[in-house]
């Protein structure tokens, strides 16, 4: 390395407050080899966010071409030209065609990253219609190292006798380079001295600054075109700068089609593994090639099994170094279940067992798991959220039932997430939507249907007497779906007043929590401050008790199913050219404003194109054709194949760009709407819904009594008993409980019945004739207290 004798120093340290790129990507692209540990993201026409050395660390802001003619005209890429963009080969590679709007000159560009390497190769060619050797072309790059604006710094060094750019920040080092020389380079602080700032002032390159230090800056060199116009420019990381550099050089030392064709048969290789279902698309079946492309890419190279829920920050152009610090580049366990189950539809079981595997070694110790978190299991989010406890179960259920475990046991965790679902539940601290708590119909049905999965799998096991006891929970829970989430006095609909509602609101540390679906009110996060925050919560619906359907445990012709679909179609429903999608609730803040401008701490929830993927399944559970859901969501979809999570669903703002039915400023891609895509092709193709668990249909499908018990546990200490039910007492720890029906003026004293959940119980059977309170106490505890349960007449 050679440092440069000038050493100047750029100024206007440290740069204005830096920020992400937009949320709705055209291009996820990746390797498929796990040696190319390094992701890139597209916006128009350029690239975005670059991750390395983990899908979960963004490195970069965006790098685009800036064009001038020295004297009158100065252009960027991201904003001054017509962008064209296709997928090369049916790969995850792009092909890029930028074009000055008057049809001058153009600039098309080959997007791809080493196939061994982590370096991203963009292969450009600058042509025009005129003479374009008067043109100067530059690159400007925003290096955020280490998931950061902040901090970063920026150097000219030259190595080998070759000028490049340099930043570094902490471990992160990056370097920037092309096959042809830079004729000036410069580094600067975004805002003062970078390059846009440059160029705007008079179109030519004055500054050439070597060294900005801890700021927010941008690296830019201008391209000596007098060797050709077309050339490979390459973005290479590394822990440290020499392994930065060296990764540049060697990756540009290949000539970029060799790149090119290797990066491609890696992806026809992967891609010839998965199940034909292109008979029931509508497109060809290029919405789910692309599908299943991008679960792939989305699993990180180097803890294996882990996938994001996507490579996006939400309007990520409004977000600071911290404000939503991890974007959607987290794992959620909940997305990680339908991108598994999603591939497996996709008749491939080896990245989902992966999945699993990871899994269970984050669990917690108390069998729950983390909200959401890093790779490296760290939590972000503090929350828990029952369905996220049962969904590994489920996917540990429908690869047992495929026979793909090979060598791995579940079981384990299988039993530690069930003993979790029953000593937390039923009130979930969060549901799907991740924003409040309560008795939520989805959580309910998720965690059904995972008990009763459990149960199967113990009885297998010879667990017979705690399978039975699992299944009587769950039987419990399912008794109480309606009495906990449907209202009667729902005003909505006024020929409906009996409907499910998003969720009953109720505290999980209230050891008598509201179980009335009636009463309480909702806080509805993210609305303009100025607007109505708290709503009763019987006025508040979304479709997720679908998931009853979904999984077997409520008929799709049930009354109450029926009658709930026709107060979200007219309450949540859009019809957009495209085909119907729905919002996740009434009155949502989270999403596009009014105005079509980012969402920013408040807006209107939009429409979520998952949703339109699980009507479609629940059609088909009710005997009516999907394929108007399959073609509303390949309708969503971009050019490329990339699904988003909210579209919008209103008038056309063209000046926003907001289009109805098209992305909004939001997460795209989402592999969730990806996955609920995949699952409804493969549930078409079968002509079932593809997550229905028959062991759970089996059970409640044919039901028509309710099991006749009542729970106490110290998380729901109830007061009242039904005569002829029995009275279950459980706690964690063995215990002998003392007991009277006439209180205390005889005494009965029983000891509690042991299962391998480390949940001990004991049951207490309600004489028909029974009206004195049961009165108990627990003998074996360093305290004297007294519960008193009522009879309900």
């Amino acid at each position: 390395m050679t440092e440069l004798d000038e050493n100047q120093e750029a100024f206007g340290h440290p740069g204005i407050e830096p920020r992400w790129t937009h949320g709705s990507k055209e291009g996820i692209g990746t390797a498929y080899s796990v040696a190319s540990n390094i992701w890139f993201t597209l916006w128009n026409g350029v690239l975005t966010e670059i991750f390395y050395p983990t899908i979960d660390k963004p490195q970069t802001r965006d790098l685009q071409y800036l064009v001038s003619d020295g004297e009158k005209n100065f252009h960027g890429e991201k904003n001054h030209l017509k962008t064209k963009i296709e997928a090369i080969d049916s790969s995850l590679g792009y092909r890029i065609i930028n074009s000055e709007p008057q049809g001058r000159y153009q600039i098309t560009k080959e997007i791809i990253s080493d196939p061994h390497l982590p370096c991203i190769l963009q292969h450009t060619k600058l042509s025009g219609r005129k003479d374009i050797s008067k043109l100067n072309l530059y690159v400007l790059c925003a290096p955020h190292l280490e998931i950061g604006g902040w901090g970063n710094n920026g150097y000219v060094r030259q190595f080998a006798g070759k000028r490049i750019l340099i930043a570094q920040r902490e471990n992160s080092w990056m370097a920037l380079a092309a096959t042809i020389p830079f004729k000036r380079l410069s580094v600067g602080y975004v805002g003062h001295s970078d390059g846009w700032q440059d160029l705007e002032d008079n179109y030519q390159m004055d500054w050439e600054f070597d060294r900005a230090e801890d700021g927010n800056i941008a690296l830019m060199g201008e391209l000596d075109l007098s060797k050709g116009y077309e050339f490979t420019l390459a973005i290479a990381f590394g822990n440290t700068m020499h392994r930065a550099v060296t990764n540049l050089f060697q990756s540009l030392d290949i000539p970029f089609e060799q790149q090119r064709d290797r990066f491609i048969r890696q992806w026809q290789r992967i891609c010839g593994e998965f199940k034909s279902l292109d008979a029931v698309t509508s497109d060809g079946g290029n919405l789910y090639h692309n599908s299943y492309k991008l679960l792939l890419a989305h699993e990180d190279k180097q803890y294996s099994g882990a996938m994001i829920a996507s490579l996006s920050i939400p309007w990520g152009q409004k977000k600071t170094d911290d404000a939503d610090y991890g974007g959607y580049h987290l794992v959620w366990p909940r997305d990680l279940y339908n991108s598994a189950t999603a591939l497996i539809a996709a008749g491939y079981t080896e990245t989902p067992l992966r999945t699993l595997i990871y899994l269970a070694t984050l669990q917690r110790e108390d069998g729950g798991f983390a909200q959401n978190f890093w790779l490296d299991g760290t939590p972000e989010r503090q929350s828990t959220q029952l369905d996220e406890v049962a969904y590994p179960i489920l996917l540990a259920w429908r690869l047992y039932r495929e026979k793909a475990l090979r060598n791995f046991d579940p079981y384990p965790m299988v039993v530690a997430a069930t003993a979790y679902l029953i000593e937390r539940g039923p009130v979930t601290p969060q549901e799907r939507w991740e924003q409040s708590s309560g008795f939520s119909p989805a959580t309910l049905a998720v965690t059904i249907a995972a008990l009763i999965c459990a149960a199967t799998w113990m009885r297998e096991r010879g667990e017979d007497k705690t399978a039975k006891f699992v299944e009587e929970y769950a039987d419990f829970l399912e008794c109480h779906i309606e009495t906990w989430t449907v209202t009667t006095e729902g005003t909505l609909v006024p020929e409906i007043s009996q409907h499910y509602i998003r969720i009953t609101p109720a505290s999980p540390d209230d050891i008598r929590p509201n179980e009335n679906p009636n009463c309480g009110t909702l806080y509805i996060p993210h609305r303009h401050p100025d607007s109505q925050q708290e709503f009763p919560a019987k006025e508040i619906v979304d479709p997720s008790f679908l998931q009853l359907v979904r999984y077997g445990i409520r008929r799709p012709h049930h009354p109450l199913i029926v009658n709930s679909l026709k107060v979200v179609d007219k309450i949540l429903k859009t019809n957009t050219p495209y085909g119907a999608v729905w919002k996740r609730y009434n009155h949502d803040g989270h999403g596009q404003r009014d105005d079509g401008t980012a969402w920013s701490n408040w807006g209107t929830g939009r429409s979520w194109t998952l949703l339109t993927g699980e009507r479609g399944q629940y059609e088909l559970a009710a005997g009516n054709d999907p394929t108007h859901y399959i073609k509303a969501m390949e309708g969503f979809a971009s050019c490329t194949g990339l699904l988003p999570e909210q579209v919008w669903d209103a008038p056309d703002i063209p000046q926003q760009h907001m289009y109805c039915g098209r992305p909004t400023g939001s997460a795209m891609p989402l592999l969730w709407s990806h996955s609920e895509y995949i699952k409804l092709l493969r549930s078409a193709a079968d002509g079932r819904v593809f997550d229905y668990i028959p062991e759970v249909g089996d059970r409640y499908d044919s039901r028509t009594d309710c099991q006749l018990l009542e729970i106490w546990k110290p998380n729901r200490q109830i007061n009242r008993v039904k005569p002829n039910y029995t009275l279950r007492i459980q706690d964690k720890n063995a215990f002998q409980l003392e007991w009277s029906v006439d209180k205390w003026q005889t005494r009965h004293k029983q000891d509690s019945v042991a299962t391998v959940l480390n949940i001990n119980y004991v049951d207490l059977s309600i004489a028909p004739e029974q009206s004195l309170p049961i009165y108990f106490s627990f003998l074996n505890r360093n305290r004297e207290d007294t519960y008193i349960i009522d009879i309900e007449r």
